[in-house]
């Protein structure tokens, strides 16, 4: 799972490093605006990156001229690469899975046939030529595999479990913020030891990051959080963490209430897990066990302005029921929404 995380992070390297389109040599001589220059009003990010980036390609030998002590660059071990996925690939689903041009990808195409490693079909369109691998191809993949593994494996030799899990929770999250495509099952399990902590602190830096909210409301969620573990009910609550490939992507809790009725809180989904329909999901186990609970209503407490939990509550069949201006921070200017969903009776379980 690490090592797929990692593989994933220099296939992306390989899009932007090897066979992408170059701008012309006069383009490039041209002085660059001062806004590029100084990394478009941010430089300290600018630079971040860039040191993050030479740390990494140094590290997995993308500036070798043979990747993996082969000698084929990363740019032509990536396209043995997608031919070992499935039998036969089209050049156009190549080009789209790795952002290469056409004409670099054509001279790869052109070595590796020459070198006995792929087969090509014959097609009217050049864009609809199948590829596929030889034996010859299939066992130096083979091999660039293996090592791949023992590399990434030696570069992970120092870290422990959670070194390693907190290491693919930032891959996940800075491939979503580069706009990449969440992949992967994602199951929903029981809380447990560590889970705590994360929930806090991840509702304190999204909330941040994407409303302006400081460490009040980090602090209201440790209440919250603590409050429901510190007088947890397993009779009558429960609680969802939702994980995908060893990373917390999501959360949920089912709290009892007064008299006969139950509160949904703390509902969470990472940025690297949005689209998929977990919000959803979430909201729909916490529904399902308080039917199963008996309860007779199940309540909330939101803010106006988290457009997108409102939309699920509606269409989960939530109803907004009371509004009032937030004083608890006075300066963010919050309205604060209670919303409802009546129950029917269902059995205890």
């Amino acid at each position: 799972m690490i090592a797929a995380s990692i593989q994933r992070g220099v296939d992306g390297m390989s899009k932007r490093a090897h066979g992408v389109r170059v701008p012309p040599t006069d383009t490039l001589a041209r002085p660059l605006p001062l806004r590029i220059i100084s990394g478009m009003d941010n430089p300290d990010t600018i630079a971040a990156v860039r040191r993050f980036n030479r740390f990494y390609t140094r590290a997995i030998g993308v500036l070798e001229s043979g990747h993996l002590g082969s000698a084929y660059s990363l740019a032509e071990t990536r396209v043995l690469y997608e031919l070992a996925k499935s039998e036969a690939t089209c050049l156009a689903s190549i080009v789209h899975e790795t952002g290469m041009s056409r004409g670099s990808l054509g001279r790869i195409v052109a070595r590796l046939e020459r070198d006995g490693l792929i087969l090509r079909t014959p097609a009217a369109d050049a864009a609809a030529q199948y590829l596929s691998l030889t034996p010859a191809g299939s066992n130096l993949f083979r091999t660039l595999h293996a090592r791949t593994l023992a590399q990434l494996e030696e570069l992970l030799n120092g870290l422990g479990p959670e070194q390693r899990r907190l290491l693919v929770s930032r891959f996940s999250e800075i491939e979503a913020l580069l706009g990449a495509k969440a992949t992967g099952p994602v199951t929903l399990r029981p809380p447990r030891i560590g889970d705590i902590g994360w929930v806090v602190q991840r509702h304190g830096v999204l909330y941040a990051r994407e409303y302006g909210w400081d460490e009040r409301f980090e602090a209201l969620c440790a209440r919250i959080v603590g409050s429901f573990f510190e007088t947890f009910d397993p009779s009558r609550e429960r609680g969802w963490i939702a994980e995908r490939g060893g990373e917390n992507v999501g959360c949920v809790f089912l709290q009892k209430g007064e008299s006969n009725t139950a509160k949904l809180r703390l509902l969470l989904v990472e940025p690297s897990a949005r689209g998929l329909g977990l919000g959803r999901r979430l909201i729909e186990a916490c529904i399902d066990q308080a039917r199963r609970f008996a309860y007779t209503e199940l309540n909330l407490w939101t803010q106006s302005n988290l457009t997108a939990a409102r939309h699920l509550y509606a269409v989960c069949g939530f109803e907004l029921v009371a509004s009032w201006p937030n004083r608890e921070f006075e300066d963010l200017a919050l309205t604060s929404e209670t919303w409802r969903l009546q129950l029917e009776h269902g059995t205890r379980s």
